[in-house]
C-alpha cells in the first residue's frame, strides 16, 4: 500500500466491543488477570504495554517499511534508549551540525556514563570513513541536519557502518517517513520525535525509534522503554494516531511551502544565505533529490547585519510566531544560536524557519516587511 493508505489504515481496526471507527482510548494503567493467571489480552500494565501504544507502533512501523517499533514519551527519549542500548567503551560519530539537545545528552550525560563520541562532518563521506574507530558502535545521521539543513548520503553511510561492524540510526523528523525512508537506503534505526511532523499540531509530546530488524539490540532499545519507563501516555499516542492520518497531505504542503519561500529568500538582498536543499544551489541538493521524496518544511536563513538584524526580523514578523520546536500547522521562527546559549556553533545571524500551513503569498509577505 502506499503511504496515503499506510497513514489511515496501518494499526487502525473497530474496537472489537463496541464497532466504534476510532479506536478507544485505553487509560487503565493496570488489566485483570484470568483465574489462572493468565492475562486474556495479553496486556499487564500501561508501562509494559497499552492497546494504544501497541496501534501506534504498527502504525509507526508500517510507515517506515521497518520489523519493530518502540514509542516514547519524548524525542529525547528515543535518542537516550538508543545510547543507552550501547555499553560503556563503545564509540559514537556524532555529526557537526544536529539538534543542540542530542549533542548535549552526548557530551553530558553518555560520556560521562562510558561512551566515546567524535564529531565529524557527516556531508563528508570521507571524513565519515577517517573518523571510523575499532570500537565505533553506532553512527548517527541528521538529514537535513539542525540547523544549516545538511545533507548526508544515507546509503553511503551505512554502507561505511556496516563494514565496520556499527549500526546507523537516521534522525527521520525533518523529513518524516513521507520524505524519507532511511531503512530502505541502508539504516538499522530510525528515530522520531513525534512531537513534530507526526504530531503536526504542537499540542503533544513524543518520540519513537523504528527498527529494520527486531534484534537484539532493539530488544534492549525496548527494555529501557518499558524497565526505564520512558512509556508515553495512551492519549497521546492516540492523538498522533489521529494525526498521522493527515500527515501525507500536510508534508505535501509544507514541503510545497518552504519550496516557494526558499527561492522568495534567496533573491532578497538582506538574506546573506538560505539553506534548503530543495534550491538547486545547495551543496547536497544532488543527494537529496536522489533520497528525498519531498525537501520537508524547515529552512534556515543567514541574515545580512549579523546578530542585531537577524533579531530585528524575528521582532518583526506577524504571522510567524516566535517559538522553539517545529512541524505545527503554524509558521514559526526562531534566532536559534540564542536558544541554544553559550556552547552554541549556530551563526548568530541565523534565524530558523518552520513553514506552517497559512498561504505561502501571506507568508512571503510578512517576510518581506520583516526584513524591508
Amino acid at each position: 500500500m502506499r503511504i496515503e493508505t499506510l497513514a489511515i489504515h496501518a494499526g487502525h481496526t473497530p474496537d472489537p466491543t463496541t464497532g466504534a471507527v476510532m479506536q478507544p482510548i485505553h487509560l487503565s494503567t493496570t488489566f485483570e488477570r484470568n483465574p489462572d493467571g493468565t492475562y486474556p489480552a495479553g496486556y499487564v500494565y500501561t508501562r509494559t504495554d497499552n492497546p494504544n501504544r501497541v496501534a501506534l507502533e504498527t502504525c509507526l512501523t508500517a510507515l517506515e517499511g521497518g520489523a519493530a517499533a518502540a514509542a516514547f514519551g519524548s524525542g529525547m527519549a528515543a535518542i537516550a534508549a538508543i545510547f543507552q542500548a550501547l555499553a560503556p567503551g563503545d564509540h559514537i560519530l556524532f555529526p557537526d551540525d544536529a539538534y543542540f539537545g542530542a549533542g548535549r545528552l552526548v557530551r553530558e550525560l553518555m560520556a560521562p556514563w562510558g561512551l566515546t563520541y567524535s564529531v565529524v562532518n557527516m556531508a563528508d563521506v570521507d571524513a565519515v570513513r577517517a573518523a571510523m574507530q575499532p570500537t565505533t558502535r553506532l553512527m548517527w545521521v541528521e538529514t537535513p541536519s539542525n540547523p544549516l539543513l545538511k545533507i548526508t548520503d544515507i546509503a553511503a553511510v551505512a554502507q561505511i557502518a556496516h563494514a565496520a561492524g556499527a549500526r546507523c540510526a537516521v534522525d527521520n523528523t525533518w523529513p518524516s517517513p513521507t520524505g524519507q525512508q532511511p531503512l530502505a537506503l541502508g539504516a538499522d534505526l530510525v528515530m522520531h520525535a513525534t512531537t513534530k511532523y507526526l504530531g503536526g499540531h504542537s499540542d503533544l509530546l513524543g518520540g519513537a525509534v523504528i527498527a529494520r530488524a527486531a534484534d537484539a539490540f532493539f530488544e534492549r532499545i525496548r527494555l529501557v522503554q518499558t524497565i526505564g519507563g520512558a512509556a508515553p501516555s495512551p492519549f497521546d499516542c492516540w492523538l498522533l494516531m489521529r494525526s498521522i492520518r493527515t500527515l501525507p497531505y500536510r508534508m505535501r504542503a509544507h514541503s510545497e511551502h518552504a519550496q516557494r519561500i526558499a527561492e522568495f529568500l534567496a533573491d532578497h538582498p538582506a538574506v546573506e544565505s538560505v539553506h534548503y536543499p530543495g534550491l538547486p544551489g545547495h551543496p547536497g541538493h544532488a543527494i537529496a533529490r536522489q533520497q528525498m521524496q519531498q525537501f520537508g518544511g524547515m529552512l534556515s536563513i543567514q541574515v545580512r547585519g549579523g546578530t542585531d538584524a537577524a533579531m530585528r526580523v524575528a521582532g518583526r514578523v506577524q504571522l510567524f510566531t516566535r517559538a522553539t520546536s517545529l512541524g505545527g500547522v503554524e509558521s514559526l521562527i526562531e534566532h536559534r544560536a540564542s536558544v541554544e546559549g553559550s556552547h552554541t556553533t549556530t551563526p548568530a545571524n541565523l534565524l530558523r524557519i518552520s513553514v506552517g500551513l497559512e498561504h505561502p503569498d501571506d507568508l512571503m509577505a510578512d517576510l518581506a516587511q520583516a526584513l524591508a
